[in-house]
């Protein structure tokens, strides 16, 4: 799944299509622009532990982070499709060992992680994106 086509496909679809890269599960996360301030939907890889979701700015291992790493942070309350459900998150950058504990989940559900690490030559963010409760 790449760029705004597999978006909207999986939109439009409910999630029944366009939901995948590589056979592997992805989410799209619906993040407001950092500077722009605008919409922005994302497809990431689906990896989940529990209620918690994890997503790796690894950017296929490029030296920089990817432009929604700062609309992320500049705007940790987001949504979240999975499929035909969609929540309401809220997102933390991991640190430490709780990183180390995402890390290990995060290379269980996409083996291109480690040498995403290896090659972008800079310290890989990760975040728990946590449901926030309804009402």
């Amino acid at each position: 799944m790449s760029g705004s086509g597999g978006v909207e496909l999986c939109e439009a679809t409910d999630g029944v299509e366009g939901g995948t890269l590589e056979g592997k599960p992805v989410v799209i996360v619906t993040i407001k622009g950092a500077k722009s301030g605008r919409i922005r939907k994302t497809p990431v890889m689906r990896t989940r532990q529990g209620d918690t979701y994890v997503v790796v700015a690894s950017a296929g291992g490029a030296t920089r982070h990817p432009s929604w790493y700062h609309n992320l942070k500049a705007h940790p309350l987001i949504r979240l499709r999975d499929g035909s459900t969609v929540i309401e998150v809220a997102a933390r950058e991991v640190h430490g060992e709780a990183k180390a504990r995402w890390w290990a989940v995060a290379d269980a559900h996409w083996p291109h992680f480690p040498e995403h690490r290896a090659t972008a030559g800079r310290e890989v963010p990760v975040f728990a994106l946590e449901p926030i409760p309804a009402g």
